[in-house]
């Protein structure tokens, strides 16, 4: 029993210091110049424990020394020393065969004023005990092997550098940009999406095959559709934990083609709306084409194809292809939001909830579920660090960090924001401009829940500031828009209207006994004073009588089973008859 609990104690202490090393661990930076005046110094990553020595914060306050190449040895030995030693040298040792003490112990002893150790594998903390730490004092840091071959091949093999750590700022500027685009892709696609709904039920009648009544059709998202889309993306992430390398590149092709698809569709509206593009194809029996599309559509077929393959291409480009990115998914999120309809409350606050809770449990509870203790979400979203192929998923927006920070240049060069976390709250916020055209509230409630997304996406950025860790937004965002909505809904009584989307979930057919305003025969114009009563409408209700049910739809009017009749060119159209009342069944 003692020795169990012994044991027990052990791995509690060990556990305690593993926690402590990796507190102590931080990101610092190397900036290399070279000796000979040639081309301008470079900041590299460095990853270093304070407890050894601390780095300077400004890098004025550093000692620029010179780097001395020796990592042909693994220093673990006095044997392994130059004849002249270090003095006032960094030296590049290889790292293996012996603790990070020992080697830092023996480049401290030989006049070195620094330790750089090269490694080829993922960089870990240099840790060790607290009698170590009291015993040295040059600081140690990691450098990886990558980084050791572009700072020689830059700039040659006499180089000086300098150890420092500049203080992460709480917030990054790109924040600022990532907010602006969220919201307002948020509120453009879900403006778009209510305003579309009233365009289709206006265009329903029409007989033209204008660009209006030739665009797609809405899904209404079902409970059934949201269990299996949930299953679909446990299932999808789980297989991108564990192979990535493989579905990595089937996720590239798959943005490649939704997003040149969502920009076209985007800015075919505006093109087709212009004066010089009325141009079509002339006739042929080609599949497609003998439709005969507009000319200009074609081209912006070819265009947006054309911008998804450019990207495709360069990704990888750092300086501007996160442009093209961030284009393409804004005009993804948008086609999406336009495309994907949920028709009631009761469908967005199942949808939202059940992914809430997926984007905990993937975040904050599976790093207790993996050896390595990293989320699945996180390591999926910013690519493994044993990744051979170094590719990221596209199906974020990025935006590189504008402050020169340690972090901005070892862990996350970019700050990122996935479309998950735009497009669930943005099918709300579309359901809540739909029902603001139903009940014609002159949009308060998608007013209002666009400024709870703002809101919460302003709460995942302090949290993230506070925490320094990856946040799932949803955590933040779906009860500040769902709270919102429902608050609303109830503060104005139309909870279980608002609840069921009665009224627009589907578009009913118009019933015959109702004729179009246009098409109903007007009767001829009396005197108010002397008119009678006019008879009440089929199915209405006048005071002192009982309701009338209004006549099966198979039923036909008058107008409309009255054949037309051709009048002579001598005589003048006659006066169509009024329609008469149906018989009152009480009478």
């Amino acid at each position: 029993m003692a020795a169990a609990a012994a044991a027990a104690l052990a791995r509690l202490a060990a556990a305690f210091l593993l926690l402590a090393a990796q507190v102590a661990c931080e990101y610092g930076m190397v900036h290399v110049v070279s000796e000979t005046g040639g081309p301008k110094g470079k900041d590299y990553c460095i990853l270093y424990n304070p407890q050894w020595a601390h780095l300077p914060h400004d890098l004025s306050k550093a000692s620029l020394l010179q780097v001395r190449d020796w990592t042909n040895s693994v220093l673990c030995s006095p044997a392994d020393l130059p004849t002249k030693g270090f003095s006032n040298q960094i030296p590049l040792v290889a790292r293996g065969n012996c603790t990070f003490y020992e080697k830092v112990r023996l480049a401290q002893g030989s006049g070195a004023r620094g330790l750089l150790i090269v490694s080829k594998e993922a960089l870990v903390p240099p840790g060790g005990n607290k009698t170590q730490y009291e015993e040295i004092g040059i600081p140690v840091a990691l450098l990886s092997y990558r980084d050791m071959l572009d700072i020689f091949q830059t700039f040659g093999q006499a180089v000086r550098a300098a150890l420092h750590a500049p203080k992460e700022p709480m917030l990054d500027y790109n924040m600022v940009i990532i907010f602006l685009m969220a919201v307002g892709t948020v509120a453009l696609g879900g403006y778009w999406a209510g305003s579309r709904d009233v365009r289709k039920r206006y265009m329903k009648h029409k007989r033209d095959d204008g660009p209006e009544k030739q665009e797609d059709e809405a899904v209404d998202v079902t409970p059934v559709m949201i269990c299996v889309f949930v299953v679909m993306c446990c299932s999808m992430l789980v297989l991108l934990y564990f192979f990535y390398d493989q579905l990595v590149y089937a996720i590239i092709g798959i943005f490649c083609l939704a997003s040149s698809t969502g920009l076209y569709s985007c800015l075919s509206p505006l093109v087709q709306r212009l004066p010089f593009c009325k141009c079509r194809v002339p006739d042929n029996s080609l599949p497609y084409f003998h439709k005969r599309p507009q000319v200009c559509t074609l081209l912006l077929a070819l265009l947006c194809a054309a911008i998804s393959v450019v990207w495709g291409i360069f990704r990888n480009e750092d300086q501007w292809a996160w442009i093209l990115q961030d284009a393409l998914g804004i005009a993804f999120c948008l086609y999406t939001l336009k495309t994907i309809r949920l028709p009631t409350f009761k469908a967005c606050t199942l949808l939202l909830l059940v992914l809430f809770i997926y984007d905990v449990f993937f975040v904050f509870i599976t790093p207790f579920l993996t050896k390595s203790g990293n989320s699945i979400m996180v390591e999926v979203a910013t690519g493994p660090s044993d990744s051979a192929t170094h590719e990221k998923l596209p199906m974020v927006l990025k935006v590189p960090r504008l402050n020169a920070s340690p972090l901005a240049l070892c862990d996350r060069p970019f700050s990122l924001l996935g479309f998950g976390d735009i497009l669930v709250p943005g099918l709300l916020v579309a359901y809540c401009h739909r029902f603001d055209i139903q009940v014609q509230s002159s949009r308060v409630y998608f007013v209002a829940c666009t400024v709870a997304y703002g809101i919460g996406l302003l709460v995942t950025f302090m949290a993230l500031a506070l925490m320094q860790r990856g946040q799932p937004a949803l955590l933040y965002l779906v009860p500040c828009t769902l709270v919102t909505s429902c608050a609303l809904a109830l503060w104005r009584r139309e909870l279980g209207v608002f609840w069921t989307g009665s009224g627009f979930a589907k578009d009913l057919p118009q019933s015959p006994w109702t004729p179009a305003a246009a098409d109903r025969p007007q009767p001829p114009h009396e005197d108010p004073d002397t008119a009678p009563a006019p008879a009440p409408a089929p199915g209405r209700q006048t005071p002192g009588e009982d309701a009338v049910p209004a006549p099966p739809p198979a039923e036909q009017t008058l107008e409309q089973s009255a054949p037309e009749e051709k009048l002579p060119a001598d005589e003048p159209p006659q006066e169509p008859e009024r329609l008469a009342a149906p018989p009152d069944p009480s009478a």
